[in-house]
């Protein structure tokens, strides 16, 4: 199997923290040219550049609500690659609302949500297609979550993104083949700072109602990522799931 990505050029939405950070990492242990996208984490993205092994590497502001900034964004890594082989959308927010109180749910939230987590990565793909499709054996790793067809997760409207990720990633698949390959990660709770208020002991709580019994860490979702990079070769419109067993 060949894992060398020397020759390669990754964009990673949400790249300065989290998921992405790890997954940042190991694209450019593996050889990578990364682009960080980041929206707020300007110093933790540079941070971030200045540790990785190798050169080129990039950071790139990207608000995924935003039309404008990741049109912008996208002309920027135009103007600065002709090729691109690796997106992983792994840019998202959510904040924990209980699935019974509708009413903490308003539209404004709701839409903001839909926004960032649905709208922005299908807008980051629209944009950066032409550099994937000449990038040769592209991939699309797009972040997603059990959540998606679990129906439980921080709130209903998360949930309700995630399954429109799964969804969107299959018709995707489609219609960007052959050039272009599209699959989903989804994890379950993972360690991160990602939901506001789920700390360390929740997350061993949890594992301990899985069959591996382990927090599943942001290097985790990474590997899986990395997988479909260098392994999975044809797999198209896959899901592949990293929850230690959790939602059996």
């Amino acid at each position: 199997m060949d894992s060398d990505l020397s020759e390669k050029t990754a964009f990673v939405t949400g790249g300065s923290a989290g998921i992405g950070a790890a997954t940042v990492r190991m694209l450019a242990e593996a050889g990578s040219t990364v682009i960080v996208g980041y929206n707020k984490g300007q110093s933790r993205a540079t941070s971030l550049i200045n540790t990785l092994p190798g050169g080129g590497h990039s950071t790139q502001q990207i608000t995924m609500e935003n039309s404008a900034s990741i049109k912008r964004a996208a002309d920027t890594i135009k103007n600065r690659h002709n090729k691109l082989h690796i997106l992983v959308n792994s840019a998202g927010f959510t904040k924990p609302i209980p699935h019974n109180d509708l009413d903490a749910l308003d539209d404004e939230f709701f839409d903001h949500m839909l926004l960032a987590n649905v709208r922005g990565p299908f807008s980051v793909i629209r944009e950066l297609r032409p550099l994937l499709q000449v990038g040769g054996d592209s991939v699309i790793v797009n972040l997603s979550s059990v959540s998606g067809f679990k129906g439980a997760g921080s709130n209903i409207a998360y949930c309700a993104c995630k399954a429109a990720i799964d969804t969107m990633t299959l018709s995707l698949a489609r219609a960007l083949g052959p050039e272009i390959r599209v699959n989903t990660v989804s994890p379950g709770a993972v360690a991160t700072d990602f939901v506001a208020g789920r700390d360390r002991s929740k997350l061993e709580e949890l594992a301990k109602l899985s069959p591996l019994q382990a927090v599943v860490e942001p290097e985790d979702v990474a590997l899986a990522i990395m997988a479909y990079v260098t392994h999975l070769k044809k797999s198209t419109g896959a899901q592949m799931i990293v929850d230690s067993g959790r939602f059996l």
